[in-house]
């Protein structure tokens, strides 16, 4: 039962977040929104997975995947932001120059 509450849960965590992607016109607001969908939604989606295998070994193997999720999904996505302001993207579009918005 909480297994399921969980996975409805992290289905709105990703529902919202796409929402918010499609929503927010900055490069950088929408890389932080898709670092949110991937971090809390994956977090959720693996608590949830914990709760329905029980105590097994495929719960510490669980609890070992969310630990590698929870340090690298928020370095990589550092990567990618600091790479884009170390190329210059601009933070506006109105910025981009070429382009009509």
């Amino acid at each position: 039962m909480i297994g399921k509450i969980l996975l409805v849960v992290s289905w709105i965590y990703i529902f919202f977040g796409v929402l918010g992607i499609f929503r927010f016109s900055n490069m950088y607001s929408r890389l932080l929104t898709s670092s949110k969908i991937d971090t809390v939604a994956s977090i959720t989606v693996m608590i949830a997975l914990v709760f329905y295998t029980g105590i097994s070994e495929y719960t510490i193997k669980l609890l070992l995947i969310l630990v590698f999720l929870l340090v690298t999904s928020p370095i990589s996505n550092h990567i990618i932001v600091r790479s884009a302001y170390l190329n210059e993207v601009p933070v506006n579009q109105k910025e981009v120059k070429g382009w009509k918005l």
